[in-house]
């Protein structure tokens, strides 16, 4: 059954901040406030430059009529006649070179050196300043047919106010830009990413198990083929997993299949090799040799196929574990003593009680003792310690080692270390007891050093009902 995807799930995933949502949001909220900005101060610069330039025209204009007023007036009258500068809305100061006269105390500023100097020079000058904290316009110029100079301040306040309230006003405009640029982002990088969000949702029901997932395909866009290539892809992954997983059974089958038709012979094989090796005593010296190669192949061959139907019941998942509490330093003595190992083998193990499965901790366990006694020979350990949580077992021996590029492969089916073990084991007694550790929700690791010998690691969880002794 083909499942499609669900949408919110996927897209409340992929908003982050550090998101390509949210990327995209950010970057368009910048083009946004760039372009508006830029906009704002241009518009800003065009009034203030309009409204500047109005007020020098209008007082440009008003200046020559009072300059025109104070023709041929002279130091002694000028005290009087400046009040009439007031009355047209217009602060004067009057200068000669007998002294200078006010039409308002209190707008009576120093004349900055420049302006008077264009003045001496028979100029019209303007300059803008503040004076007791307001902006003035000042123009300045000789009074016609005298000696004097006037200086006219026209206020500039109302355009001052005008101004402010502009900047107010497009501050406010570029914020509401940001925030509208804002909003538009977030639903125009919802639309366009939603094809992703269902991808990603689709892709992790994929990895999840859900191989029928697949994406609403039929678009024209680039989104559309994108669809069309990944519900490809999906098929192309969903058949070539179909194919590993009945490849996989035919294997499982092929090999339990093999195993179980090989143990009819086999067994007729191991009573005649029994009875070979009774005889071999009576026999001449010259076939008694080819008996006893005869007889440890037919053992070898018992154990592989031994081997081949556990390692068949793993892969089919025939064999559940059954958990109960397990003595792990009985299991390793009783093993010891069994395979005859007691000179061979020096056991440290503490008292250790695992909960798992008795059966499989002693398969791994024989494994990875038989390995170590048959390749090693010598300085063959077991000890034991737990960390609270997990118990630890470990067989070390003072082999010649294993070489580092050949660890990684040291327990893969049917592979041996070296040529010199090629005649010993049949390579599946590694891989078992890995699978069985595995089983159990533990784990093997091996170190080793080719001058100091290897130490493979069993690690067991403990269990709910394991209890730990300290020695």
């Amino acid at each position: 059954m083909t499942r499609r995807p669900a949408g919110p799930a996927g897209q409340r995933r992929l908003f982050r901040p550090g998101g390509l949502r949210g990327r995209l949001v950010i970057a368009l909220v910048l083009v946004a406030a760039v372009s508006a900005g830029i906009l704002a101060v241009a518009s800003y610069q065009l009034v203030r430059q309009a409204r500047l330039q109005g007020s020098l025209t209008a007082s440009a204009a008003q200046a020559r009529e009072d300059l025109n007023l104070a023709a041929t007036i002279t130091y002694p009258v000028a005290a009087s006649f400046v009040g009439a500068y007031e009355q047209r809305g217009t602060h004067a100061v009057l200068i000669f070179p007998a002294g200078r006269v006010a039409s308002d105390p209190r707008v009576n500023p120093p004349i900055p050196a420049a302006l008077r100097s264009l003045v001496r020079q028979g100029q019209l000058g303007y300059q803008r300043m503040d004076v007791a904290g307001h902006p003035y316009l000042v123009l300045a110029a000789r009074i016609p047919q005298s000696v004097g100079e006037a200086y006219l301040f026209f206020s500039e306040r109302d355009i001052g106010h005008y101004l402010a309230q502009l900047r107010t006003i497009l501050a406010g405009a570029w914020l509401g830009v940001l925030l509208v640029a804002a909003l538009i982002g977030r639903v125009l990088a919802r639309r366009t990413l939603e094809p992703v969000a269902r991808a990603s949702e689709a892709a992790r029901l994929i990895a999840d198990g859900q191989l029928g997932t697949r994406l609403q395909a039929g678009g024209a866009d680039e989104f559309g083929a994108w669809a069309a290539a990944f519900n490809e892809m999906a098929d192309a992954l969903e058949a070539k997993i179909a194919a590993l997983s009945a490849a996989r059974a035919r294997e499982v089958r092929f090999t339990a299949n093999v195993a179980h038709e090989l143990r009819t012979p086999l067994t007729a094989l191991v009573a005649g090799a029994s009875l070979l090796s009774e005889a071999a005593g009576q026999l001449p010296d010259a076939a008694r040799r080819p008996v006893d190669l005869l007889v440890a192949d037919v053992r070898r061959l018992k154990v592989l196929v031994a081997e081949l139907m556990e390692i068949s019941r793993i892969d089919d998942g025939s064999e559940p574990v059954q958990q109960r509490p397990v003595d792990v330093r009985s299991i390793v003595t009783g093993l010891i003593g069994a395979r005859g190992w007691q000179d061979r083998v020096a056991v440290d193990v503490g008292p250790l009680t695992l909960t798992t499965d008795p059966r499989r901790i002693e398969r791994i366990l024989a494994n990875l003792v038989e390995n170590a006694v048959e390749h090693s020979g010598r300085d063959v350990s077991v000890r034991s310690s737990t960390d609270g949580v997990h118990g630890c077992i470990e067989v070390a021996d003072g082999g010649p080692g294993i070489p580092p590029d050949r660890l990684p492969l040291i327990f893969e089916r049917f592979y041996k270390a070296d040529s010199a073990r090629a005649s010993a084991g049949s390579g599946l007694g590694l891989a078992i007891a890995l699978e069985n550790a595995r089983l159990l929700g533990g784990d093997i690791t091996v170190s080793s050093d080719v001058r100091r010998g290897s130490v493979f690691r069993l690690t067991v969880p403990l269990g709910p009902a394991a209890t730990v002794s300290e020695r």
